[in-house]
């Protein structure tokens, strides 16, 4: 490590050529020459496409794309350009974008971009409106993180067999559907909140319209959102441990949810949760007010979030997978459900 990569020398490259003569393996070629083998697999990548490995032509090919560089892949102008743009500014993410497009263009490479290309276009704009435009499209806003407020203690009322530690391991494997995670991400001087709940299996989203962030208006808002739910997919919830879910017994009674909870400081137990609240502050800044938003309008956001690719899904939406585990559920509860 530390040492500076040298191109590959027209040397190196009749010695490359003869080893293929020679029906020498790549890590054979590799050793002879004292190089790692990823270095001779991307040369014969590069020059054996249609051809046999020319050293005098790879060598050429190299000294020319040194000139001028490479022409980049994703540029004004083009159809593949216009499409990245489009989903930029429809909320996904660069990497969702070309997880997509590696789906839905398995056949024709030059329809694929990796994540890092649109990263690289997207900021090689020139500086304007359409930049500045696309680059508030995307998720962080360069802020250093600030950790979470150290308020008092909320441990000792939390029961012990609702600690996370005593929920059952099949939760952890995501297989079974209906398992969720909850939070209340709170708007302008803790005045306002938005209950969100995220499915283990699917990532699906659903918001709550909370009228105040307190234990009472938590509670039910959150009842409102099971009961959009048929009961096999109302199992368990995994919540941290802020106060506003002290009436968690009452929700535990109203809708058959078992509540869960997770450790102090330890937002990892909730990861999906997490990950969704800061795409939700995408949508939900915060300092603003977040009692001005009707319940309409949080279905509007959940609805763009649930229909995003996730990588964790293989490029799937969360609503593309949570309909498969719809479909394995009585068919008067589905009914009710997509209604």
């Amino acid at each position: 490590m530390g040492e500076r990569y040298e191109q590959l020398s027209y040397r190196e490259r009749l010695a490359i050529a003869d080893g293929l003569r020679q029906r020498l393996s790549v890590r054979a070629i590799a050793r002879t020459l004292k190089r790692d083998p990823s270095t001779i697999s991307r040369e014969l990548k590069r020059n054996c496409v249609y051809l046999p490995y020319d050293p005098w032509h790879a060598l050429a090919r190299a000294l020319r794309l040194r000139r001028q560089g490479r022409r980049r892949k994703l540029r004004s102008g083009t159809a593949l350009f216009d499409t990245v743009i489009g989903h930029v500014r429809q909320g996904w993410s660069p990497l969702q974008i070309a997880g997509r497009l590696r789906r839905m263009e398995a056949d024709d490479r030059s329809q694929r971009v990796c994540h890092e290309t649109i990263y690289l276009a997207l900021y090689a704009l020139p500086r304007g409106e359409l930049r500045r435009e696309l680059l508030a499209c995307l998720r962080q806003g360069r802020q250093a993180r600030r950790p979470r407020s150290r308020g008092s203690d909320r441990r000792s009322w939390v029961p012990e067999e609702l600690r996370i530690a005593n929920r059952p391991q099949d939760i952890e494997e995501r297989q079974i559907p209906g398992h969720w995670e909850g939070d209340l991400i709170k708007g302008a001087f803790n005045r306002s909140g938005v209950g969100t709940l995220v499915e283990r299996s699917s990532r699906l989203v659903l918001l709550a319209q909370i009228d105040a962030p307190d234990a009472q208006s938590t509670q039910r808002g959150f009842e409102r959102l099971f009961a959009q739910m048929p009961a096999a997919l109302r199992r368990t919830m995994t919540y941290d441990r802020g106060s506003e879910m002290t009436c968690h017994h009452r929700l535990t009674e109203n809708t058959g949810v078992k509540i869960y909870f997770a450790d102090p400081h330890s937002p990892w137990q909730r990861g999906s949760n997490e990950n969704a609240n800061g795409l939700i502050r995408q949508y939900l800044p915060k300092g603003e007010d977040l009692g001005s938003y009707t319940q309409n309008d949080l279905d509007e956001i959940a609805a763009k979030l649930n229909s995003r690719p996730r990588k964790v899904l293989d490029f799937r939406t969360p609503l593309e997978a949570f309909n498969e585990y719809l479909s394995a559920v009585p068919a008067k509860d589905a009914v009710a459900l997509q209604n």
